[in-house]
């Protein structure tokens, strides 16, 4: 399991490639990259975070995510600072015996971090600075990994 939370950019490829070399373990490795994107006028994105806690919580999530998935291993890189449209923000990668697994925890832990992640987001454009709201549809796709 390796999370890093980090200012610098990253190669997506090269990180994909690097989790999944050398692995016989998995039946399936399953990647995700998210995109700061340019929702009409979008200047750039500020994230901020508290150092250590947010760690923390991204490998709480990442161990569920293992437990509960039977994952062999997980990577979660989470950016901060300021971003502008086209960088990326984030990635998962997953890998796991069977593609199911794979793809439900990356899509687990993808919902987590769009939701629940400590990070709090400012976006800058045209029409001056906002703090940004968690989004219904967020909260909902979280909401069906609940467990009774």
């Amino acid at each position: 399991m390796d999370i890093r939370v980090q200012a610098a950019p990253f190669d997506f490829g090269a990180e994909a490639g690097a989790f999944a070399r050398g692995r016989r373990d998995a039946g399936a490795i399953v990647t995700f990259a998210g995109i700061v994107r340019d929702d009409g006028g979008l200047a750039r994105m500020e994230l901020e975070h508290y150092p250590g806690m947010t760690e923390r919580s991204l490998e709480t999530i990442a161990a569920e995510a293992t437990r509960r998935f039977g994952l062999l291993d997980c990577l979660v890189i989470h950016r901060h600072g300021s971003l502008t449209p086209g960088e990326t923000i984030m990635m998962v990668a997953t890998a796991a015996p069977h593609r199911a697994d794979a793809f439900a925890a990356a899509e687990f832990l993808m919902d987590y971090l769009k939701s629940r992640a400590p990070f709090w987001k400012k976006e800058f454009g045209a029409d001056g600075a906002a703090w940004v709201a968690a989004k219904d549809g967020d909260e909902d796709a979280l909401g069906r990994w609940s467990q009774d």
